[in-house]
Order: structure tokens, then sequence, then C-alpha cells
């Protein structure tokens, strides 16, 4: 019996860290899938709102945790344009966590994907550093929907983060003011295989592009090869 224990111990330590590496992996592709078919939907995000964007996040099938009124906790990916300007093209990308308040959408058990558009280099170094409350800490807005549609509202205009939802085949903006949003370094360690902030995932190219992550950087080279922002 000590002996298959023995044997038992060391296989489990080696299987448990590829196992969460694969679930995080898992968690980057859906992202690159959701983002490829929100993109390719007829009603959208603006072409004009995208291409001003500094980093977009993807939360793929946040669930509520309460029936009415209640509150919404969620995983996905955040990437990045490259460069401390955020010039470059699209990087790898850290791992991010929702949680707070219930979104203004009562949809019971539904899972709902969510995107968000940081629209200034503030929202996003800010994020990387620590959890930032929506509509607090920075301004967020629903997002405007519409391939040709144009953000020039005050509201859109001064939001530094937009946000979106998709539920039961619908696309829309969403407020999701009350919101928290932070990098979720333990998944980035079980993403890459060792201790990796998100600040130098970003901003230090610490880490290569894992295959999981490719489908998703295509999609968003493709649909906003350049940030047009002023």
């Amino acid at each position: 019996m000590k002996k298959r224990l023995f044997i038992l111990v060391p296989a489990l330590a080696l299987a448990l860290p590829l196992l969460a590496q694969n679930r995080e992996a898992d968690r980057v592709e859906n992202a690159g899938k959701v983002m490829k078919e929100i993109l390719n939907a007829p009603d959208s995000i603006p072409q004009s709102v995208l291409d001003r964007a500094d980093c977009v996040a993807i939360l793929p099938s946040v669930l509520k945790f309460a029936i009415g009124i209640g509150g919404s906790f969620g995983r996905g990916v955040m990437t990045c344009r490259g460069g401390s300007d955020f010039r470059g093209p699209w990087g790898a990308p850290t791992m991010m966590r929702l949680g707070g308040g219930s979104f203004g959408l009562q949809l019971g058990g539904q899972a709902t994907d969510f995107v968000l558009l940081l629209m200034s280099p503030r929202s996003a170094q800010s994020m990387l550093k620590s959890k930032v409350k929506l509509g607090g800490d920075v301004s967020a807005a629903a997002g405007p929907v519409g391939r040709t549609a144009s953000a020039a509202t005050d509201v859109t205009l001064r939001a530094e983060i937009l946000s979106y939802s998709r539920s039961r085949g619908l696309f829309g903006g969403i407020s999701l003011t009350g919101s928290t949003l932070r990098a979720d370094n333990g998944a980035n360690r079980n993403l890459y295989g060792k201790e990796v902030r998100a600040q130098d995932i970003v901003f230090n190219n610490a880490v290569p592009v894992p295959d999981s992550a490719k489908e998703l950087l295509a999609t968003l080279q493709k649909a906003s090869p350049e940030n047009k922002s002023k």
C-alpha cells in the first residue's frame, strides 16, 4: 500500500500543473472563438470603436450566482496592442477576473459572454496593477452597436471602458458599472508555467504567445491592425 502511495504522489504532482495549464488554455481558446463569432456578426462592435481600443478583454460564459438581483463572476483573457504606447500588434494575453454587481441584466442561470474595450492607456495600466471598479476607479459605459455606428456621444467619448454582452444569441452594449476587473496572476502562472506578472506580459513581452491564443490574436489583427486613437 505504501509503495502505491509513493508512486501516486509524484504522479499527481506532475499531473496537476498540466491540468491547470490545459484549463487556462481552453479558456483562452474559447475567448478566441467568442471574439471571432462576435466580430463576424452583422451587428457587432463598430469598426471606429474597435480601431481606437488599446486592449480587449473577453470573458466567455460568465454565470450569475443569484437569480434576480445578484452578482456574477467570470474569468477570461485580455490582450493589448504592443508597446508602451499601444501602437504595436496584439500581444500575448493576460488572464483576467470579473466580479461584482448584477450587470443590469437579469438572465437567471444563463451564461453570458462579455467583451470589454479599454479605450485609454490609463485604464489598462490601472487594471494590470490592481483591481479596478468600473464606473468608480475608471469610467465605463455600454458600448455602441452596429458595424458602421458612431461612438461620438458624450458618454462613449468620455468612457475609458466600453462594455458589451452576448447571451441567447443577442449582442449589445451593457453597463458593468459597479463590477470589478483585475489581472489573475495565478491563472497566468498556470497558463505560462511560471510566475509572471500581467504588466510584464503586456508591456515587457515576458512570454511568447501561446498556441491557444493564436486564433484570438489573428482575429483581432485582421479586424483592427492599427490603433487609430489620437
